[in-house]
């Protein structure tokens, strides 16, 4: 065996250890966490950027439908992860405060339910228990492009 093998070998691994963690940190926002201390991604399924979600919720398209028309855009947005029930509800709400979405109602049963509206989008937020210790979460997203900023769409009241 050569001498300063295993100072190659020292350097390779850090090398492969600095792509690793590079590669996880590329999912954060630069905004970094949110009020509920989840971290935000700044990526949606479909390009909606006004919704964020945490980095722990992998997108589940099996079980997602999209849907574009003229005048509409929405679908159903499936994600999964190992993230608190709770924890999440209140990432949620902070989220979509701060995007400018206006919580309209609430409920609470086995699953937690969120109404979210803006002038021409409404967002429906289902978080539920799901397998093996993961959380489910599921987006009904409706935008009506003929509405506009208007006010005109049925988001407003």
């Amino acid at each position: 065996m050569k001498k300063g093998n295993g100072k190659q070998w020292f350097i390779l691994l850090a090398l492969v250890l600095l792509l690793l963690s590079g590669g996880c940190a590329a999912n954060r926002n630069v905004s970094g966490t949110d009020a509920a201390g989840l971290p935000q991604i700044s990526n949606f399924a479909d390009d909606i950027k006004d919704i964020t979600l945490p980095t722990e919720l992998v997108w589940d398209r099996k079980n997602s439908m999209v849907i574009k028309t003229e005048s509409f855009r929405g679908g159903i947005f499936t994600y999964k992860g190992r993230v608190e029930i709770m924890s999440l509800k209140d990432y949620m709400i902070a989220s979509m405060k701060d995007n400018k979405w206006r919580l309209v109602g609430e409920t609470a049963s086995k699953d937690i339910m969120l109404a979210f509206v803006k002038p021409n989008k409404t967002c429906m937020v289902v978080i539920s228990e799901g397998v093996l210790g993961k959380t489910d979460l599921k987006l009904y997203v409706a935008i009506d492009k003929t509405a506009g900023a208007s006010g005109s769409g049925f988001g407003h009241e």
